[in-house]
């Protein structure tokens, strides 16, 4: 009788121990497997555009194409005023009005002349005629001079490297713009419902 007792213990603990035995290897398992997925998955980034002026042109360009030439997937969303960086014709300003911290720097001159910056009240820069042109040409000026790309060199090396360029349909009808207006390298035009089904499964958000 103490044989028949004793034996059924010993069973019932081998049993458990093979089940959690096997539980751990599945745990282990599952989560190595799930690090390599991770680890394999392309990173996203998905960019919201909404200013248009030739400023605020440059950050989502700029991520967009440097993130796509990491190797991520890249959507760039272009609502309201933003929708025109998608234009074929590009005319973007400086806005020094809606810019209120802008300084001002000369492109020409001698070096301390250069670096010294001229922070434009609003109310003086709103009243004189022709600033807004002014500002627009010295920062075209600045660049130029400095080497940097332009936006229109930025937006070509973002669509060779496979950004997606959505564009916001309900901006597009809210404006009267004919589609023909923009370029013919964007990926979709789309709502926001639509763009932000696609944007939650992205790694980062950015919102420009």
């Amino acid at each position: 009788m103490q044989q028949k007792s004793t034996s059924k213990p010993k069973s019932q603990a081998a049993e458990q121990f093979d089940q959690e035995t096997l539980n751990r290897w599945f745990d282990e398992r599952l989560e190595q497997k799930l690090r390599e997925r991770e680890e394999a998955k392309t990173p996203q980034l998905s960019l919201i555009a909404t200013k248009g002026t030739l400023d605020m042109a440059y950050p989502p360009f700029i991520l967009a194409s440097t993130a796509a030439a990491l190797g991520w997937d890249v959507s760039c969303f272009f609502t309201f005023y933003g929708l025109n960086l998608l234009k074929k014709e590009l005319n973007l300003a400086v806005s020094p009005l809606g810019n209120p911290a802008m300084p001002m720097k000369m492109p020409v001159g001698p070096d301390w002349f250069k670096n010294v910056e001229w922070n434009i009240p609003n109310a003086l820069s709103s009243n004189i005629p022709g600033f807004e042109r002014f500002a627009t040409s010295m920062m075209k000026r600045t660049i130029e001079e400095k080497g940097v790309a332009s936006i229109q060199e930025l937006r070509t090396l973002s669509i060779e490297a496979e950004v997606k360029m959505i564009g916001c349909e309900m901006t597009a009808d809210l404006f009267g713009y004919e589609k023909s207006e923009f370029i013919d390298e964007m990926s979709d035009w789309v709502g926001a419902a639509s763009f932000l089904s696609a944007a939650q499964d992205s790694n980062i958000c950015l919102f420009i």
